[in-house]
């Protein structure tokens, strides 16, 4: 399985990211989901997020996360970009793209996969009003 991680501060270029896709021929689905600042936190108006991280473990439970999906779905390829830093409202903190040979096991990898890295990847979150 194909893999790339990018943990960056740097603003996610999602248009780029979806013209570098590779699919091969037995490949029919390709999910991508971007998670984006809303304007609020706890019913509090905000004006951006700040996300850190312990880069080395995050980069570790990142990569076993991508092991585990790769043995409960026959996926080609996982590719996720989270920012850190100060990510302003309206604007993508998250990108995950997967690629499997039908929709139902990339939507439930990909989905998965947020649901899990937001339980165990040491990155964290504080509103910025």
């Amino acid at each position: 399985m194909q893999r790339s991680l990018i943990i960056s501060p740097d603003p996610i270029d999602e248009p780029a990211l979806v013209a570098a896709r590779r699919m091969t021929g037995g490949m029919g689905a390709a999910v991508y989901f971007s998670g984006v600042v809303r304007g609020s936190e706890d019913s509090q108006p905000i004006s951006a997020i700040e996300y850190e991280c312990f880069r080395p473990m995050a980069e570790h439970q990142f990569h076993q996360l991508f092991d585990e999906a790769e043995k409960r779905w026959p996926l080609e390829s996982i590719r996720l970009t989270h920012r850190i830093g100060v990510v302003k409202v309206n604007e993508s903190s998250l990108w995950v793209e997967v690629v499997a040979p039908h929709r139902g096991e990339a939507f439930a990898a990909c989905q998965w996969l947020i649901d899990e890295m937001k339980r165990v990847v040491p990155i964290w979150k504080k509103p910025v009003a």
